[in-house]
């Protein structure tokens, strides 16, 4: 069985076929394209649909059950930065400048609130 690329090479390897898709597909062949060209509406609800199943599959679904829909809202994230024009090595940039810092220290310079998870911690397992 042949090694499987990292995370980051198979992103950009997706990244790239969005992009071609986006210049050179007709929405009527290609499910990306035709995405592409419902508009960043469309696709952020495309996403949201996907990061909700990721959430199922977390919660109730088999290892692989997760990692096939963590692998659906990544690529439909990674089409809704295309929609958006938010090229991703803007994304990578903030990753990074994330990682220079603790969470807490890079939520607190967000001003977003404190702690880990806004599940109250008597509904968390």
């Amino acid at each position: 069985m042949p090694e499987s690329p990292s995370l980051g090479a198979a992103l950009d390897g997706v990244a790239a076929t969005i992009a071609e898709r986006a210049a050179t597909a007709d929405p009527s062949a290609s499910y990306t394209a035709a995405l592409l060209a419902a508009g960043a509406g469309r696709c952020a609800r495309k996403f949201g649909e996907e990061a909700t199943e990721t959430i199922v599959a977390a919660l109730s679904g088999s290892a692989d059950d997760l990692a096939q829909e963590a692998a659906d809202t990544l690529y439909h994230l990674l089409v809704l930065l295309a929609a958006r024009g938010v090229p991703t090595e803007a994304v990578a940039a903030a990753l990074t400048a994330r990682a220079a810092r603790s969470g807490h220290q890079e939520k607190a310079a967000r001003g977003a609130p404190a702690g880990v998870s806004a599940v109250p911690p008597s509904e968390t397992s």
